[in-house]
């Protein structure tokens, strides 16, 4: 699986140097050839079965695009930027990552919920 960055500003290794407190949730969008979602999805539920084992981890969710589209966005919320860039870093989640197929490009990336008065609330 290829990894390309979703900002080009600010990397994911960036973020995990960050000194946010609270609550994170990752944004990973994928793209991969359509004829290989069965692929996608059988390796995206071992590191998902893998991470739900890790401390700080609260749920995930994956969604995918319509009208035959090949591209995917799992969300997934963390207590903590420690928690997740714990799990992230194990040998074991690492290994994970090889099985997925080989047309996968990931953009993964860093967000806190905002408070936006009168749509959002934290």
């Amino acid at each position: 699986m290829k990894i390309k960055e979703l900002d080009e500003l600010v990397s994911l290794s960036q973020q995990f140097k960050s000194n946010e407190d609270g609550t994170i949730v990752l944004i990973n969008v994928f793209n991969i050839e359509p004829s290989e979602e069965e692929a996608l999805l059988e390796a995206w539920s071992a590191d998902a079965d893998f991470l739900k084992t890790q401390p700080g981890y609260i749920s995930t969710q994956m969604h995918k695009g319509i009208g035959g589209s090949g591209c995917y966005i799992n969300y997934a919320i963390w207590e903590d930027l420690e928690s997740f860039s714990t799990a992230f870093a194990t040998p074991e989640f690492q290994a994970l990552l090889r099985a997925y197929p080989e047309s996968a490009i990931a953009a993964p990336h860093l967000f806190k919920k905002l408070a936006v008065k009168g749509h959002c609330v934290s």
